[in-house]
C-alpha cells in the first residue's frame, strides 16, 4: 500500500472534492428555491459560493491553492458576496500559497475559525463486519425528504438554524449525492451523507435522534458509508471536524488522520 503524503496535490484533491460538493448543493438551492438567489463563481481556481446569509456554504474554497489570486480577483470575490448581502469569508488550507497570509491581512481579514481535515487511506480496505443491530441502506429518490426530516431531527438538540429540514432537502436532491439512512427495526433513526469526486469520497454531516442514540448508528452509518466508497473505487475519504470535538476523536478512532488544519478568514465590517 503506497502511503499518502499530505503535499498540495493531496490539498488540492480534499479541497476541490468539497467545493465541488459544495457547488452541487448551492445549485440545488437555487433549483428547488430560485428566490433565494442562490450562486456560485469560479475566480482564480477557488469556488466562491452564495447560499443565503450566514449558511456554512456561503463563502470561498480552495483560495490560493490553485493560483495566487490577484488584487482583481480579490475585488471581484468581495462585490459577489457584498451584492448579496453577505460578509464575505474565505476557508484557507495551510499548504495555500504563503503569500495568501499577507495579503488576506492587508485586505483587512481576521481568523474566525478552525477545521480539521481528515482522511483515510481506502487502499486495501476490507468490507466491515457491522457489530450493531442498526441496518444502514442508501434512500430512494422518494425518500429525500424523509432522509432531510431524520437528519434535522438529529441535529435538534444541537444546531439552532431555522431552516434546518429545508436546508437538508436541498442537500439530498443535489447532483451526485449519496443520502444513507440508518434503521432499527425498519425505523429510520439516523441519516448521513456522503459525495464522490476524483476518487475521494467526502462524508457529511451525520446525526442520530436524540431518543436512538448509543446503539451503534454512527459507528454503522460511517463503516457503511466508507465501504461504499471503497466499492465505488475510491482511494480516499475525507471528513471535516472542530479541532479536539468528539467528530474527530470517533474519526480518528477509525484511522483517520489530520492532513492539516484549514483557517476560517472574514472580512472586518467597515
Amino acid at each position: 500500500m503506497s502511503k499518502i503524503l499530505t503535499d498540495l496535490n493531496l490539498a488540492r484533491r480534499l479541497e476541490r472534492a468539497e467545493g465541488m460538493a459544495n457547488a452541487a448543493f448551492v445549485e440545488a438551492r437555487a433549483r428547488l428555491q430560485p428566490e433565494s438567489g442562490a450562486q456560485w463563481i469560479e475566480v482564480a481556481g477557488a469556488y466562491a459560493m452564495y447560499d443565503q446569509p450566514g449558511s456554512p456554504c456561503t463563502q470561498t474554497f480552495g483560495l490560493g491553492l490553485f493560483q495566487m489570486p490577484v488584487p482583481v480577483d480579490f475585488e471581484r470575490i468581495e462585490s459577489f458576496f457584498r451584492e448579496r448581502g453577505s460578509e464575505v469569508h474565505h476557508e484557507i488550507s495551510p499548504l495555500a500559497d504563503k503569500a495568501l497570509l499577507g495579503v488576506l491581512g492587508a485586505r483587512g481579514y481576521r481568523p474566525i475559525e478552525l477545521t480539521s481535515v481528515l482522511f483515510l487511506t481506502l487502499e486495501g480496505r476490507d468490507r466491515s463486519v457491522q457489530e450493531t443491530q442498526v441496518q444502514v441502506r442508501l434512500a430512494r429518490e422518494e425518500e429525500q425528504d424523509l432522509w432531510a426530516r431524520t437528519l434535522a431531527a438529529g441535529w435538534k438538540d444541537i444546531v439552532d438554524m431555522p431552516g434546518l429540514t429545508d436546508l437538508m432537502r436541498a442537500s439530498a436532491s443535489r447532483q451526485g449525492f449519496l443520502p444513507f439512512l440508518g434503521e432499527l427495526d425498519g425505523r429510520p433513526v439516523a441519516a448521513g451523507g456522503m459525495s464522490i469526486h476524483d476518487g475521494v469520497a467526502l462524508l457529511a454531516g451525520a446525526s442520530t435522534i436524540p431518543e436512538w442514540r448509543h446503539r451503534g448508528a454512527q459507528g454503522a452509518l460511517l463503516q457503511s458509508r466508507l465501504d461504499y466508497a471503497v466499492q465505488a473505487g475510491c482511494d480516499l475519504a475525507m471528513i471535516g471536524a472542530e479541532p479536539g470535538s468528539a467528530s474527530q476523536r470517533n474519526a480518528e478512532r477509525q484511522g483517520f488522520r489530520i492532513a492539516y488544519t484549514r483557517i476560517k478568514w472574514a472580512l472586518r465590517q467597515d
